[in-house]
């Protein structure tokens, strides 16, 4: 029997190309009248997925019987089940060149995480203290004697180091101290963002500039200010760190290992987070299976205040190894080494009824940095802290 006539036509955009690749699809059929928009295209051509003209032959659904699926379904939700890796696209490119404003804790890390992950042909790492950025340089060309690291590393304390580059990473400014949040850096670290924000638009006007520097959503705004760039150019590494707090935090209380969580934090770097459990998952179920509300209520306090915790302990300075491997998440994503949504701080433009502000948000990255905002169904109560994240920078920055 003929198969009706299809009423709607379909619009493929690049969130249907990341989709599919996240599915492990290698092919998207178009039917005809569909319209496959230009972003998708160049989203495939990236992923090497192809867009094939059908209707495609279907192939005969295997049919599963009753007590194989029990039996899958039963081992899925047990002990033993183990989570599947995270899915790397073989379409990841070099960066030509990659360069750290700021060669403290978290810049240098950042640098021997890219070097070691062969994220850049080349590493320019710039501190305005001299000999720092440097020295840095130097110890990592020495290390690849031993990882075989393919990139070069130099440095030096000229901002103007940054011509060329094609990402940005900018984590210069004051660490916070115990007692001290990161809004109160927001005088301090200001003047700092402008002068990169400067010397990347007379040097490296068609960088992406991803911002560490704290207070990460406010610095974002200033950098976006200061620089003129359209938003898509200009991102805040701060939901791929609080979401890797928070999915720590459920792990251990659920006492499963990391990889079985999957959850998300998306607001503000701050007091003003927003942990979203409703779309938190322990081995594909809702965190409600396996933790109290109480248990839950403390892994969500437990991500807003996770790099309180580290500065405490510290002391004398903040995290710095959980943002450098934030930031190269951020970068493996520009770069085609991985594929979907991630939180990244960007500049709003009506979406989730936001305009104006940089909030962290779920978003599609690429080559050319922001590629989508991707709007997620949230519970009422998470939309209300989203938004209310958003009057506090407005308010801090006195938008």
């Amino acid at each position: 029997m003929a198969e009706p006539a299809r009423t709607a036509k379909r619009v493929i955009g690049a969130e249907h190309v990341s989709d599919a690749h996240q599915r492990g699809r290698v092919v998207i059929e178009v039917l005809p009248g569909d319209i496959v928009t230009a972003q998708a295209q160049e989203t495939a051509e990236r992923l090497k997925i192809r867009l094939v003209e059908g209707p495609l032959e279907k192939p005969a659904v295997v049919r599963t019987d009753g007590a194989t699926a029990m039996r899958r379904t039963l081992y899925r939700r047990s002990p033993k089940w183990v989570a599947p890796p995270v899915q790397q696209t073989r379409a990841a490119r070099r960066i030509t060149r990659l360069a750290l404003v700021g060669a403290g804790g978290v810049g240098a890390n950042i640098a021997h995480l890219a070097a070691n992950a062969d994220v850049a042909e080349e590493i320019v790492l710039i501190d305005i203290a001299p000999g720092i950025a440097a020295s840095v340089a130097l110890d990592l060309n020495h290390a690849s004697g031993v990882t075989r690291s393919r990139a070069r590393a130099s440095g030096g304390d000229q901002l103007s180091m940054v011509a060329g580059a094609e990402v940005i990473v900018v984590t210069a400014g004051r660490p916070r101290s115990p007692g001290m949040t990161r809004a109160d850096l927001l005088d301090i670290n200001r003047r700092i963002v402008r002068q990169a924000a400067e010397a990347i638009r007379t040097h490296a006007p068609n960088a992406i500039v991803i911002v560490v520097t704290n207070p990460l959503d406010e610095m974002t705004v200033e950098m976006l200010r200061a620089t003129g760039f359209p938003r898509n150019q200009v991102l805040g590494m701060a939901g791929t760190l609080d979401s890797s707090r928070f999915r720590n935090a459920l792990a251990l209380a659920a006492g499963v290992p990391v990889s079985d969580v999957e959850a998300i934090t998306l607001g503000s770097h701050g007091d003003e987070m927003a942990p979203i459990t409703s779309r938190a998952r322990i081995r594909g179920r809702s965190l409600d299976r396996f933790l109290s509300e109480e248990a839950i209520a403390t892994c969500v306090k437990d991500a807003v205040t996770g790099g309180g915790q580290v500065v405490a302990l510290r002391r004398t300075g903040s995290a710095v190894l959980a943002p450098a491997h934030a930031s190269i998440e951020l970068i493996d994503h520009i770069r085609g080494a991985r594929a979907g949504a991630v939180p990244v701080s960007v500049m709003l433009e009506g979406e989730y009824g936001i305009d104006g502000v940089v909030l962290g948000v779920p978003c599609h990255l690429g080559a050319s940095g922001l590629v989508a905002v991707e709007e997620l169904d949230l519970a009422e109560a998470e939309l209300a802290a989203l938004k209310a994240a958003a009057e506090a920078i407005r308010g801090r920055l006195g938008l």
